[in-house]
């Protein structure tokens, strides 16, 4: 247990648990995400806005999200890290939450439905 905790404070488990996009970074591999996300149209949206659910949910998507990227950075090849089809679903809704009068007007007129946002307007959030 003791062993567990020191891996907490020392991985900085805890910056899961706050919505300061600054904490992204303590993982490197996401520094040019979040260079990037500083200068994007979406810069006033926090990391978790777009990438967690909102409400309760968000705790259990981190938790998950926690366990898959300590994994990756203890047996594999931080590179191999990319968005999984769990998170593009939690993506996606919270584009269509906070753009729910757009999302209305756009779906019928012409996106194919269960395409993603971010599949045509993929630099949106990142600014690339």
């Amino acid at each position: 247990m003791g062993l567990g905790a020191f891996t907490f404070v020392y991985g900085k488990g805890y910056a899961y648990l706050i919505d300061d996009p600054r904490s992204c970074t303590n993982c490197h591999v996401m520094r040019d995400n979040f260079d990037l996300w500083a200068v994007a149209s979406h810069r006033t949206v926090t990391c978790n806005e777009c990438h967690t659910p909102h409400g309760v949910r968000k705790y259990a998507a981190e938790l998950r999200n926690g366990v898959m990227h300590s994994a990756v950075f203890t047996f594999r090849d931080v590179a191999t890290i990319r968005i999984k089809r769990y998170n593009q679903e939690i993506l996606q809704a919270n584009c269509e939450d906070c753009h729910r009068l757009m999302v209305g007007v756009i779906q019928p007129a012409g996106a194919p439905r269960g395409s993603y946002c971010f599949t045509c307007h993929p630099g949106v959030g990142h600014g690339f």
